[in-house]
């Protein structure tokens, strides 16, 4: 796979062509080290395996202390010589836009590897990730000389000015679920603000980001300030979090292992964590809404897009016994449009689930749920095994309450909780009832409870008659157990650079 030479093909296909298109792929399949491709320094591989099929993709590097070792020594030496940071801002934006321009002449291709590796269907990494990929990094690549330092008002007798300065090294850990958009949410702010970065995609989906990692270095970014580091999370990733010359991690992934960062961080050198963790995001519908349909779409895709493997999904429905069943019914016709299929047919709207032993933990929660007394409307059955991939259907629980596991714990996957309630109040009490608070959102035609509970949800954003609607201007993150610090907009820049204060004298 030449890095310079896209695959000239349409770029609008059908399933045979997509089909064509993957036995054209060379998968890259070792780590980005200083602008080169290596094996782990212990020749241990892992399999990267395609979701939709069950079959082995390539055997990929799985790194451990010793590769991270050399990446982060690498990555020092880039960042102390300064032959990225010291560029003006001007420069490094245009040297990062010329990144985003590659990636865009390859987006089939890294599309397609995204797919083959995380069972996505490819209508939506065409449509939304790549594309999101890329308007990350080009919005962060304008924004780097458009960012102005502080002067504090001290008087006439000095000058006091704040500036940003870049962190150091900094270790980018991003999950399996949306590893483009989450990589272009980490590298945009990180490389943009002129530290050195390593990637650590999840062992999952390393394919599509090593090849998004290579186009780099054509375009005028040094070998040495981005890298990947492939492996398992356990070993490279421990091995990131607990090294003391990696100065920031951002991470995304589950508050599990957002903890064990935390640890990390108090073991080593005291880096700087920033997280994205889980969520059990509630989705309240009041009774005086008059758009069910309209709300039933947005439940629908709010809890089952991308397989239901979204952080901020809305799993909980909390909506009024007045009208409970009436918006059910209209949900459950969005469940029979919303079948699992074959990711690479541009019309499927759901793909296959992240690997068996995830599916495994989902069938495992819709068992729990039942064991609890809660009364499953319909789905949560694995289908399409004759394709050897792993592949389950939406599901409903109904007549649940918010102290069953299924109602507290991060299920993953395509199911929704529905909790009945009465007004408003005991909407949002139980919505905030919560270990999380990453998302939430509220269904109302009365404006003033809509701003109501806006104000009282403890959660990063909140949704006022509509769901998931983003932007990368607008700041992503959480309030309790959903982490700390934030994604996206100008915000992002926090977790990656240092403030510095000068103060100067005049009067001497």
């Amino acid at each position: 796979m030449a890095d310079d030479t896209a695959i000239l093909t349409p770029r609008t296909r059908d399933l045979d062509g997509w089909r064509e298109l993957a036995t054209q792929l060379s998968l890259p399949c070792r780590a980005y080290l200083g602008g080169d491709w290596h094996s782990a320094e212990s020749g241990r591989t892992f399999t990267a395996r395609n979701p939709a099929t069950g079959e082995p993709l390539t055997e990929v590097a799985a790194c451990d202390t010793a590769d991270v070792d050399r990446a982060v020594a690498i990555a020092r030496r880039t960042f102390e010589a300064g032959e990225w940071r010291n560029l003006p801002p001007a420069e490094r934006k245009a040297r990062m836009l010329a990144w985003a321009d590659a990636i865009t002449a390859h987006a089939d291709e890294i599309a397609l590897l995204e797919t083959l590796e995380t069972g996505k269907p490819i209508g939506q990494t065409t449509s939304v990730d790549v594309p999101g990929l890329v308007g990350g990094l080009r919005w962060y690549a304008e924004a780097l000389d458009k960012l102005y330092g502080e002067t504090a008002p001290n008087g006439a007798s000095s000058v006091c000015f704040i500036e940003r300065e870049p962190v150091g090294v900094v270790a980018a850990v991003v999950p399996w679920n949306y590893p483009l958009i989450i990589a272009g949410w980490k590298l945009g702010p990180a490389l943009g603000a002129g530290n050195s970065v390593i990637l650590k995609p999840a062992e999952q989906s390393t394919l599509a980001t090593l090849r998004v990692a290579a186009l780099a270095r054509n375009a005028g970014i040094p070998s040495g300030a981005l890298q990947v580091i492939t492996g398992l999370g356990h070993e490279a990733g421990q091995a990131l979090g607990l090294h003391d010359d990696v100065d920031a991690i951002g991470f995304t992934g589950s508050t599990e292992i957002g903890k064990k960062f935390l640890e990390y961080s108090a073991r080593s050198n005291m880096k700087r964590i920033g997280l994205e963790c889980g969520g059990k995001s509630p989705h309240i519908v009041t009774r005086d809404v008059d758009d069910l349909d309209r709300i039933a779409m947005y439940v629908a895709y709010g809890v089952w897009y991308n397989q239901g493997e979204t952080c901020h999904a809305g799993t909980r429905l909390i909506v009024d016994r007045a009208i409970k069943d009436e918006l059910l019914a209209r949900v459950r016709q969005w469940a029979d449009r919303l079948q699992p299929g074959d990711p690479l047919d541009p019309d499927t709207p759901m793909g296959a689930m992240i690997e068996p032993e995830h599916a495994d933990k989902v069938m495992g929660y819709l068992q729990q749920g039942r064991d609890e007394g809660a009364r499953l409307l319909f789905g949560g059955e694995r289908v399409r095994q004759d394709s050897g991939g792993v592949f389950i259907t939406p599901a409903i629980f109904d007549d649940v309450t918010n102290d069953m596991r299924i109602a507290r714990e991060e299920i993953f996957g395509p199911v929704l909780v529905v909790i009945a309630v009465d007004g408003l109040d005991e909407a949002l009490e139980v919505a905030n009832d919560t270990d999380y608070g990453l998302g939430a959102a509220i269904w109302t035609q009365r404006m003033s409870d809509g701003h109501r509970a806006a104000r009282a949800l403890r959660a990063g954003t909140v949704w006022v008659n509509c769901y998931d609607h983003t932007s990368i201007n607008a700041p992503f993150g959480g309030y309790k157990q959903s982490g700390q610090g934030r994604d996206k907009s100008l915000h992002a820049f926090d977790k990656y650079t240092e403030l510095k204060t000068t103060w100067i004298e005049l009067d001497t």
